[in-house]
């Protein structure tokens, strides 16, 4: 992936972004639910993907390797690994529960309403402002 591009000529950080997003991020996520669960341990895993991303946000923007990790992410325009992970467990089991009632998956699963949105998928900030109805913003 260097050879598509640096600072001098290659490709834009926009297009290296999205082939990072498009190409990159579902190979390497592939099967992620068989490790991402509830209680399971995933310091070794989150940290793996840690580097990863931290190198291609390096990559894509072409900064210096001594830059913070959370701002190279936030300017290249990377949600961090842990709540991208979060975010795609969250509709696959949305997407499992949807199955119609006769259907050949949902034999083998039990979808109960309490494991559709399991309380490891949504952070406590986010799951308040989800149950919490709109409010008139003025």
């Amino acid at each position: 992936m260097k050879l598509l591009g640096n600072l001098s000529r290659g490709i834009n950080p926009i297009q290296k972004r999205l082939l990072y997003r498009c190409c990159v991020l579902p190979i390497v996520l592939y099967g992620f639910q068989l490790w991402f669960y509830n209680k399971a341990p995933l310091l070794y895993h989150m940290k793996i993907l840690g580097k990863m991303q931290r190198r291609a946000a390096i990559w894509i923007l072409g900064t210096f390797k001594t830059s913070p990790s959370e701002g190279i992410e936030a300017i290249a325009g990377l949600i961090n690994i842990k709540y991208h992970l979060q975010k795609l467990a969250g509709r696959s089991q949305i997407r499992s529960a949807a199955l119609p009632a006769n259907h050949l998956i949902r034999t083998f699963i039990q979808i109960t309403p309490t494991t559709i949105l399991a309380p490891i998928l949504i952070p406590s900030t986010l799951s308040q402002t989800v149950r919490r109805p709109l409010q008139k913003v003025i």
